[in-house]
Order: structure tokens, then C-alpha cells, then sequence
């Protein structure tokens, strides 16, 4: 079966339902198809049993339609997901928990909407999802907690937020500094707030400028990997309204102790530590080598001639004495 205003192909198990106006996931979808094209329509709900028929998905595209928002569990019976496209929609915040239930999850695009909170977790099992994209949002900050809820997480993409980089992104910048040094990519995160922070890349703001940020209660979060020895807490739902400004006293990060100084400052530091040592003992083994040639040069001179003068020093004392004795 295939719905009327749609086209399915049985080769590519793919069924094609965009443009055609839906305001709702339609019905009698064929429970073969893996691939559901729905975007450009004006969707603007998915009820809790949408998708029931149609378990096996592994692509779907909601893309360019009406969505305000997205109900917690909304997709649990698509246990086969690989790819959700929720681009350009109406989506002002994401529940918890929103896509539990997707093992399977690799790339989650949330970009072009209006999002102002995203949760501390998308989920149970969406620990594989290895692309997520936050860009064209209206995001001022991000929990950290969530960011390390997701180990495999090889790109993400923060583009076009109005950032504030304040106490709150804190936990954000220790993150992203970790993850690009293992490799990931990401587009950066550019401050919109406060004004002497403005347009700058968030890496590139000094750790000293977060040192007010004062400490606070907060529950322990066990870090989920020991590569870099970061202390990983989990922060507590902050309101999108009333952000605190530079050095806020409000709804921080929390701050075990100071670091001074970045990873790459930290690797620039030993490298030229290394270098410094090794110029050094260069130096050293110089000096050792000088000291051995010029004692071997002063031995030597010594044998060749001091010695002889020795000797006929001694010759000259023995004849006065046998000249007596005669």
C-alpha cells in the first residue's frame, strides 16, 4: 500500500511524500520502506504512534515543515534510524528524553530552527550519534552534561547562535577544547555577549576572564573518558530568560579550580621545555668533551716535552759525582 498522494519505490524502499501538503504523518505507509521523504509539507505535529507501521526506517526527512515542537518518545518505535532531518521548522526547545529509544541514531540535524534550551539528554541510547548540528538557532548556551552524553561524536556544528559567553559557556569551552584535541570538527563557537567579547571565538578568550565565575553547589558528573584528566559536572536546567552578564553570579558553571593555561599552551610548554633541556645537554656534552680532548692535549705535551728536559736534567747531576770518585 502506499498512500495516494505519494509515490513509493519498491526497489529503493523509499517512499516519496514531499510537496504534497500533509499537516500530519500520513497513514498506510508501506512497513517495507526505509527511506520517508516528508519534507517541504506543513507537518506541524507527529502524534505518539506515527511511525508504528513503519519500523524499519533508517532515513527520515522533516525538513521545511511546521514543527513547534517534537513530544518525547515521538520516535521510539523506530528502533533502525540512522539519519533525522529537522531543518528548517518552528522548533523553539527539545524535551528530554525527546529521542530515546534510537540506538541506531548516527546524525541529528536540529539546525534552522528557532531553539532557544536544548535538555541535558536526548536520550537513552543515543551514544552513537556521530553528527549533530545546532546551527541557525537562537541558542545563548548548551549543557556540557549533554555534549558529554554522546562519546562518538566525530562533527558538530554550532554556527550562528547568539553565544554569551559568559559563566555559563564555560563548561561549553573546557568541552570543545577536549574534543577538537582528539580530533573532532566543529565550526567554532562565535560570542555574541558580552560586548568586549563580541566576535570572538570562544577558544580564544583567556581562561582568566571566566575567574570570577563563582563555585557553586553541584553534583558530581563521572567523566566519561580519563584522556585529559578534565573534572566533568553536570549542571543544573537554566531558563533561556534572564542569562546572567559577563561574571554573573547566576546559574555557572561550576569551577573546581583554576586552569591557567589551555591544552595547547600546556603541549607549546613541554615542547619547549624538551627543546630547552636538550640544548642544554648538548651544551653539556660539549663542555665534557672539551674537558677530555684538552686533558688528553696537556697529557700528551707533558710526555713529549717536559720528560726528556727530566731526564737530561738527571744526567748532568750523575757526572760531577763519578768525576769525584775518579
Amino acid at each position: 500500500s502506499c498512500p495516494e498522494k505519494c509515490l513509493c519505490y519498491t526497489a529503493s524502499k523509499t517512499a516519496d511524500c514531499k510537496n504534497r501538503g500533509f499537516t500530519e504523518i500520513p497513514a498506510h505507509l508501506p512497513p517495507e520502506i526505509q527511506i520517508l521523504q516528508l519534507q517541504n509539507n506543513r507537518i506541524w505535529r507527529i502524534n505518539q504512534n506515527a511511525f508504528t507501521a513503519t519500523p524499519l526506517l533508517k532515513i527520515l526527512d522533516l525538513s521545511n515543515n511546521s514543527l513547534s515542537s517534537v513530544a518525547p518518545g515521538a520516535f521510539q518505535k523506530l528502533r533502525y534510524l540512522q539519519v533525522l532531518n529537522l531543518t528548517r521548522n518552528l522548533i523553539h526547545y527539545i524535551e528530554n528524553k525527546t529521542f530515546s529509544f534510537l540506538p541506531h541514531l548516527k546524525e541529528l540535524d536540529l539546525s534552522s530552527n528557532s531553539i532557544i534550551r536544548l535538555p541535558e539528554t536526548f536520550g537513552n541510547s543515543t551514544g552513537n550519534i556521530t553528527l549533530l548540528s545546532v546551527k541557525h538557532n537562537k541558542l545563548q548556551k548548551m549543557e556540557r552534561i549533554l555534549l558529554e552524553s554522546l562519546p562518538n561524536l566525530k562533527v558538530v556544528l554550532f554556527k550562528d547562535n547568539p553565544w554569551q559567553c559568559n559563566c555559563n559557556i564555560f563548561g561549553m569551552k573546557l568541552w570543545l577544547e577536549s574534543f577538537l584535541y582528539r580530533g573532532g570538527i566543529s565550526d567554532g563557537i562565535i560570542c555574541s555577549a558580552p560586548g568586549s567579547r563580541k566576535g570572538k571565538d570562544l577558544l580564544k578568550v583567556p581562561y582568566e576572564l571566566f575567574g570570577a565565575c563563582p563555585l557553586r553547589a553541584a553534583q558530581a558528573w563521572p567523566a566519561s573518558s580519563h584522556q585529559h584528566g578534565f573534572e566533568q559536572r553536570s549542571s543544573p536546567k537554566h531558563s533561556h530568560h534572564g542569562e546572567p552578564g559577563d561574571g554573573g553570579r547566576g546559574g555557572c558553571e561550576p569551577k573546581a579550580r583554576p586552569r591557567p593555561v589551555s591544552l595547547r599552551h600546556a603541549i607549546a610548554t613541554v615542547v619547549i621545555t624538551g627543546v630547552v633541556c636538550g640544548v642544554v645537554c648538548l651544551m653539556m656534552l660539549a663542555a665534557a668533551v672539551y674537558g677530555c680532548a684538552y686533558a688528553a692535549i696537556t697529557a700528551k705535551y707533558h710526555r713529549e716535552h717536559l720528560a726528556p728536559i727530566g731526564q737530561h736534567g738527571t744526567h748532568e747531576e750523575k757526572e760531577p759525582f763519578e768525576g769525584s770518585m775518579a
